[in-house]
């Protein structure tokens, strides 16, 4: 009888580890620690950083949203859990990339050349557009762009 009731203890211990590890959200982006998964550059700039998580709770982080599109070319993106772009408006706030707004304009450079930056409203995005020039995009226009070069 002992056995057992000793049993129970370790089961249910077992099992709360595995609800403990298997959280999926975000990790902060370290600046300056952290290096870009797909180009292995380190992640200095809180205005155009990415990151997502699989749903097993893999952690990716980027240096630039590029960086992560291009790595999502190559991924399904099913298996993500969540995707994240810096607010260029508000930089070291991460937000929602399939719901962000997005700008690629020659006068805001980006770490890695596509000269892309996302927005948390449209209304944002467009106020800087008029400011800078450019064109603005969607999650899915904007994948669509940068796969076609």
């Amino acid at each position: 009888m002992m056995k057992i009731k000793y049993l129970k203890h370790i089961i249910g211990l077992v099992v709360l580890l595995f609800i403990v590890s298997c959280k999926v959200e975000p990790q902060a982006i370290e600046y300056g620690k952290d290096q870009c998964s797909y180009c292995k550059m380190n992640i200095v700039d809180k205005t155009h950083a990415a990151q997502y998580v699989t749903k097993k709770g893999k952690q990716f982080k980027f240096d630039a949203i590029e960086c992560m599109i291009n790595d999502l070319n190559n991924k399904d993106e099913g298996d993500m859990a969540i995707l994240l772009v810096a607010n260029y408006g508000n930089p070291g706030e991460m937000i929602d990339a399939k719901t962000a707004t997005y700008l690629i304009s020659k006068e805001i450079k980006s770490p890695m050349g596509a000269n892309l930056s996302a927005f948390s409203s449209k209304s944002k995005a467009e106020e800087f557009k008029q400011k800078y020039g450019g064109e603005n995009y969607s999650w899915i226009t904007i994948k669509q762009k940068l796969s076609d070069k």
